[in-house]
């Protein structure tokens, strides 16, 4: 009983052992962070303005992508507010209206990154930081 115990537990362990090749794609990524944070209004059901201030992450696969994304750091950052400031205050104050804007950021990026470079280099966006009142 104890063999088949070990046996089971040893294949199980090598199921998930990472390849060398794996390792190597895992540790070629790379973020690029807009700085400064991102500031801008919204739509507001109020009477007073509504802010948000988010911390911006782009994720590449490769560290040499990231030379694209400073170039295009202007335009990604414009693409960005823009989006937030067509928002409504329930979307973007809702954990769905959250996701829904942070997707909507990403393929905004990647339609416009491959326009100017040919490709879509952004595999993930984070929302790092993701303040509002």
């Amino acid at each position: 009983m104890n063999r088949i115990i070990a046996v089971l537990l040893i294949a199980l362990c090598s199921s998930f052992n990472v390849s060398a090749a794996d390792k190597k794609e895992l540790a070629d990524y790379a973020y690029y962070g807009f700085e400064p944070e991102i500031v801008t209004n919204y739509i507001s059901n109020r009477k007073k303005l509504g802010y948000v201030r988010i911390s911006v992450e782009l994720m590449v696969k490769k560290p040499e992508q990231l030379v694209s994304l400073e170039r295009h750091d202007p335009l990604l950052r414009a693409a960005i507010v823009e989006i937030l400031g067509n928002q409504t205050e329930d979307k973007v104050k809702s954990l769905t209206g959250k996701e829904e804007i942070r997707r909507e950021c990403f393929e905004k990026l990647n339609l416009l990154l491959e326009q100017e470079t040919g490709e879509p280099l952004v595999v993930n966006l984070l929302f790092t930081k993701y303040l509002y009142d």
